[in-house]
């Protein structure tokens, strides 16, 4: 069956280069040739035969697109490369013949529900603040959680100078003898160590953090370090934009 053709803002978008939006600036401004025309036009569709360049330089060859649910173990960073030669997370997938990359990031010591995947457009979609992608985190905490300690991340805190967007909060468990608490938290931004900052705001420092739920992804099934391929139709609804934003009344 012959190959259907794609905009070519799609299929730069695909590559990792950048969104969709930041593709269609670049064909714009003239920075995109086609089998050696410079193209700066819209709407414009390519196949798999044609020779495509950004700024000059070949897009990287087309590749199956795949997606992958992963259960980042603790003690492994979120990166393609790490200068101090830790474990990545790509290490964990590295029998994937595809050139895959982590869709935003998880701390080191932070376990649970991440993403990769080669295409570009989607990773850009779930990483715009736009979006408001929820990520559901279970967290243990040091000391007695109440209720009323709580209730300031359900209306939002400021941290470094800004005010979080309100959060979803639970306490499941407390352990008196141990002075611990287990925190649910769900929110949809991804500042750097957010979950952290916003409970440490509020008196309970953070021992251990795992995210259960990413967008309408969950962990059954997987052991830590264990990883899995999207079925066709959570490809879909990724495709779609569907990720089930969480909507307060």
């Amino acid at each position: 069956m012959p190959e259907e053709p794609q905009r070519l803002q799609k299929v730069i978008a695909q590559a990792g280069l950048a969104s969709r939006r930041g593709a269609e600036e670049m064909i714009s401004q003239g920075r995109v040739q086609v089998n050696g025309q410079i193209v700066n036009t819209l709407g414009v569709k390519v196949t798999h035969g044609d020779h495509i360049q950004v700024d000059g330089a070949p897009i990287e060859g087309r590749e199956k697109l795949v997606y992958y649910l992963l259960n980042k173990p603790r003690g492994v960073v979120t990166t393609n490369d790490d200068e101090k030669g830790r474990k990545t997370v790509l290490d964990i997938l590295a029998d994937v013949d595809q050139r895959v990359y982590p869709v935003g990031r998880l701390d080191y010591d932070t376990t649970g529900a991440l993403l990769l995947t080669n295409d570009g457009q989607v990773a850009n979609q779930l990483m715009h603040p736009k979006s408001q992608v929820n990520k559901t985190y279970m967290a243990k905490v040091k000391g007695i959680a109440t209720e009323a300690q709580l209730a300031p991340l359900k209306k939002g805190v400021v941290i470094k100078g800004r005010k979080t967007a309100p959060a979803r909060v639970a306490i499941t468990r407390v352990d008196h003898d141990k002075k611990t608490s287990m925190v649910r938290l769900t929110i949809h931004e991804g500042r750097n160590h957010q979950v952290k900052n916003m409970l440490a705001k509020v008196g309970l420092p953070v021992e251990k953090l795992k995210r259960e739920q990413y967008a309408f992804f969950d962990l059954i099934g997987l052991q830590p370090g264990e990883y899995r391929k999207l079925t066709n139709a959570e490809v879909k609804q990724l495709q779609a934009q569907d990720y089930r934003m969480l909507r307060r009344k």
